[in-house]
């Protein structure tokens, strides 16, 4: 997915060349590809723009999970709850999908993999080392490449290794799950007042003020990219066996089926009851556990949509528009928020009363999604490439030597 996120005209053009190699699927399989792409894009902001409408940022919203839910709080966390964790699962997901795009793309011209894929690994990790100094703590390319980079050597090895590798990763990421669930059994413990971050440079500082606080607190914001490795092994692995598998073709239905019915009839329920019901106790269990199996019923559903109903429509030529420019909008879509939110910018945050909190993050996300997607579509009116991935482009041409 290194590819199709940051070139989508090679994602696309391997797609084609891999056709065969996955029996012929048709023009729908390539819309459900794109249009993922974009529901992961604009369904993560729908979780980010919680962090970017908190006077704290970052480190408020993850104080504020620890609180009673009361008043607005409520509302809050049920539309929290319906965004967390599942697109960045699906996000995960369609990197794997996009691993075993290339590697089919390569195997059909005779080329070695992963071959230069390491090239692709490390412009997606200055891109992640770039957005997360400048633009959001909480980015997540860089464990992308990190974790991208060893998978496109374990699809190198044979299946019965990948599924090994695939049974570790999630038995480690499960096995972490489950000491999680048994410390908040027997040892429960009421957590320590959130004192209020003074200075607050998300309200009060400067642009490069919130860079150096980001630079102090690396390992701190960078602790999740660590906690969920195992678990982006297994979802890149199981993305890759689930295309090549034939999910996104009509042989696939009884995959999609039962990916649907777990996904919406066992792992939604919980995910919600838990989210909400638990008042933020079960957090990381729900976002890291529950979370990415309702990614899996996501991914069935459009895949399913789209097989019966191959015409895109006004609101896939968006969402088609926005995958193609992932990256692009990626780091947009932040960057605007924090324009709008952040003290160096509007500063919009920490004028907002408590009790119009949720209106003014629903309004938010709807205004920043607005400019995603427009801009999107006007670009791409006119250029083939969103700037990002121009730019990356060019630099693994200059890197890898193509022409």
């Amino acid at each position: 997915m290194t590819e199709s996120l940051a070139d989508p005209q090679i994602g696309t053009a391997a797609r084609h060349r891999a056709a065969d190699a996955t029996a012929t699927a048709g023009p729908s399989r390539l819309v459900a590809l794109d249009v993922l792409r974009g529901i992961a894009i604009l369904g993560t902001l729908g979780t980010n723009i919680w962090i970017m409408t908190n006077r704290e940022g970052l480190v408020g919203y993850i104080a504020e999970i620890k609180y009673p839910a009361t008043g607005w709080l409520w509302a809050e966390r049920v539309l929290q709850q319906l965004a967390q964790g599942k697109f960045l699962g699906l996000l995960t997901i369609m990197f794997g999908i996009g691993l075993a795009i290339q590697q089919a793309s390569a195997q059909r011209g005779g080329r070695r993999w992963p071959g230069k894929y390491p090239i692709r690994a490390g412009l997606l990790l200055l891109d992640g080392l770039l957005n997360f100094v400048f633009v959001a703590e909480f980015d997540v390319l860089m464990g992308y490449a990190i974790t991208g980079l060893v998978v496109a050597f374990v699809l190198a090895t044979s299946e019965r290794a990948q599924r090994r590798w695939l049974i570790l990763a999630a038995g480690i990421h499960l096995a972490m799950l489950t000491l999680i669930g048994l410390a908040m059994v027997f040892d429960p413990h009421t957590p320590a007042p959130h004192k209020p971050l003074d200075p607050n440079p998300y309200a009060d500082g400067s642009f490069w003020d919130l860079v150096v606080f980001r630079l102090q607190n690396v390992g701190e914001f960078r602790s999740e990219t660590v906690f969920v490795f195992a678990m982006s092994v297994a979802l890149f692995l199981l993305g890759a066996r689930l295309f090549q598998a034939g999910v996104f073709r009509p042989a696939g239905a009884r995959i999609r089926k039962w990916l649907m019915i777990i996904g919406f009839g066992v792992a939604a329920p919980i995910d919600l009851i838990a989210g909400i019901a638990g008042n933020g106790a079960y957090f990381v269990l729900t976002r890291y556990g529950t979370a990415p199996v309702v990614s899996l019923g996501i991914l069935a559903l459009v895949a399913h949509c789209y097989l019966r109903r191959p015409q895109v429509g006004f609101l896939g030529r968006r969402l088609t528009e926005v995958g193609r420019a992932a990256l692009s909008c990626y780091i947009l879509q932040n960057l605007v928020a924090s324009i709008l939110c952040y003290g160096w910018g509007f500063g919009l945050a920490a004028r907002v009363s408590p009790d119009a909190r949720v209106p003014f993050t629903v309004g938010i996300y709807l205004l920043v999604s607005l400019i995603i997607v427009t801009g999107a579509h006007f670009w791409l009116r006119r250029f083939e490439r969103g700037p990002v991935e121009w730019a990356w482009h060019l630099s693994y041409q200059a890197l890898a030597g193509k022409g």
